[in-house]
Formats: structure tokens, C-alpha cells, sequence
């Protein structure tokens, strides 16, 4: 049996899937983090390992039976990163070749129904890649605040506090996020949370950014605007991308992933204004699949099969996590 395998490597969880070459979907592995970044090159490892050998047993196969085999890891950004991801990968002793790649590239394959077009991806951090119908690739630098990438939880959570303290120090107007997260810290009044904030006593995480939605939902102008302001910079990274390319004529697909979008039209319509302002043929795609199903389909796309009759019975499984 010719089989595939899809590996997802994320911040704050894994996948494995193996499918034949008809999409039959036949194992399946979890993990946690597996991003280097937060848990070392020891912890991408044991990820990886644990991950695609539950997967292999689920499948009742050995890595000799793997055609091919697609991988898109959070925090490979660059090629200098690749080396002591490609030995990792080596000692899973898969037999057939390997395609390694940024996560933003399988949730584009897994969510862009012709395989081309910019994924968005926006959870704990924000990031954007993209490739045209020849396979050229157009990317951001992946690196957050610090090269003006916005926004994920991390950068939302950050300009809700900024507008707390602007707040509070009459700079700006008041906003009830200030509530939202005195009862998130405990803190007994504005001065006592930016006291532990700055001391380190009191941290506010990205786990609060559906905090931030609930108060804008409940009609907080200042929080709306957080909001919108998020929108709007993820939608620049996939203008940046768009650019790239040279995709600003055509129907190009910009596929949304990522814990974030849960928000819905309040962060995605801005998105989808400021692309539609040099892209007006852009349409968006939500993905609801994992994106571990397009490092399946990178997988067998490295191995020559043309999977386009095979992606929506991946989709359809009811193996997909």
C-alpha cells in the first residue's frame, strides 16, 4: 500500500495523519507543542516522534510504507532552521521523500481549493504565506511586533492593555476592558494591575484576547476599535503577500486559519476591506479543516499525485481532528 503522511508541528498542538492515495484516511497521532521556539530542539523531537508513531500504529503500517510525506512547522522560517529539523525527521526512517515547509503553506493546501493562494494564519501569533498557480512563494518575516507583524492573541492582548493604561492616565478615553481584566488578575483597581504588570507580579496572556471580543461585542467603543485595528493588520500581511505575487488581479484565495477568527465578521471584515482595496477579486475562505490534511496533500503532491478528487474526501473524514 502506497500511504502519506501529513505532519503539523504547532505552538500548542500536533498532528499526524496517514491516508492512502484514494484519501481514506487510516491513522491518526496527537501531541502538544512542538514549536523549538518554546520547547527546544528536545521537545520537536520527542513532538515529532510521538506524534507520527501513533499515527503509523493507529495505521497499522511501519515508516518504510510512507510514499511521502508533508511537514509544516511553526517557527520554520528560515533555511538555516531546516538542518536540525531534517535530521529529526531522518530518524523517523520514513522511506519516501520529504517536503518541509512553514505551517502557513498546509493550511493553505488544506483550506485553497485549487492549491494556490495566501493562508492568514492568526492564534497565539500572526503569520502569512502564499504561493501562485507556479509554486513561487511569498511569505512575511515571522518574527511578530518586533518587524510591525500584527496581530495575533499576543499583539491584541497587548494594545487592549496599552488602551487600559491610556486610560487610566487620561490619555484616552475610559473602556471597559479595564473591568474585563481587573477580573481576569484580581486586581483590586487600575493602579494595583499596572503596578503587578510592571513589577511582574500580574501578566495578562494571550488566552485573554476572547476577553477583549466579549467587550467589544458588548458595544465598547475602545475595544471595537482594538478589534478593527487587528483586522486591519491582518489583512495588510496578506496585501504584503498579494503584492509579492502578483495576485492583486485574480480570484485569489485567502484562507483564514487560526483560533483567532473565532471572532468573526467584527475581525474579518476589516481584513477583507483592506485586501479588496488592491485585490477586489479576493474571495475568503474560513478553514475548517486542520491543516495537518494539507501537509498530507503536500505530501502526495511531492510524490506526483494529483490529488484534486482526493482533498475534500480528507476534508470529509471522520478521523480529521
Amino acid at each position: 500500500m502506497r500511504a502519506y503522511l501529513g505532519i503539523d508541528i504547532g505552538a500548542s498542538k500536533s498532528h499526524a495523519l496517514v491516508a492512502d492515495g484514494a484519501g481514506r484516511v487510516l491513522g491518526l497521532g496527537r501531541g502538544g507543542s512542538g514549536n523549538y521556539e518554546d520547547v527546544g530542539w528536545a521537545g520537536f523531537r520527542e513532538t515529532l516522534a510521538q506524534i507520527t508513531d501513533e499515527a503509523l500504529a493507529a495505521a497499522g503500517l511501519q515508516p518504510e510504507d510512507i510514499a511521502a510525506a508533508g511537514l509544516g512547522v511553526a517557527g520554520y522560517d528560515w533555511p538555516s532552521e531546516a538542518p536540525p529539523m531534517l535530521e529529526a525527521i531522518g530518524q523517523l526512517g520514513l522511506a519516501g521523500p520529504v517536503v518541509l515547509v512553514n505551517d502557513a503553506l498546509i493550511a493553505l493546501l488544506a483550506g485553497a481549493s485549487e492549491g494556490w493562494g495566501v493562508a492568514v494564519v492568526a492564534g497565539t501569533s500572526a503569520n502569512c504565506w502564499g504561493r501562485d498557480r507556479d509554486g513561487r512563494l511569498g511569505r512575511m518575516i515571522g518574527y511578530g511586533s518586533r518587524v510591525a507583524e500584527y496581530a495575533g492573541a499576543v499583539e491584541l492582548v497587548e494594545r487592549a492593555v496599552q488602551e487600559v493604561a491610556r486610560a487610566w492616565t487620561r490619555r484616552g478615553p475610559p473602556t471597559r476592558l479595564a473591568e474585563a481584566f481587573l477580573a481576569l488578575t484580581g486586581a483590586e483597581d487600575e493602579a494595583a494591575l499596572f503596578e503587578g504588570l510592571t513589577l511582574g507580579r500580574l501578566s495578562i496572556p494571550p488566552a485573554a484576547a476572547p476577553r477583549v471580543f466579549e467587550v467589544a461585542a458588548g458595544g465598547d467603543a475602545v475595544a471595537r476599535r482594538v478589534v478593527h485595528w487587528a483586522g486591519q493588520e491582518l489583512g495588510g500581511l496578506a496585501l504584503g503577500v498579494i503584492r509579492q505575487l502578483d495576485l492583486a488581479a485574480l480570484p485569489v484565495e485567502v484562507v483564514l486559519a487560526g483560533s483567532l477568527f473565532g471572532a468573526g465578521r467584527p475581525l474579518i471584515a476589516p481584513l477583507e476591506e483592506v485586501v479588496r482595496s488592491e485585490a477586489p477579486r479576493a474571495h475568503f475562505t474560513r478553514l475548517a479543516a486542520p491543516p495537518v490534511v494539507g501537509g498530507v496533500l503536500l505530501g502526495m503532491e511531492r510524490a506526483g499525485l494529483d490529488y484534486k478528487g482526493v482533498r475534500d474526501r480528507l476534508l470529509a473524514s471522520k478521523w480529521v481532528p
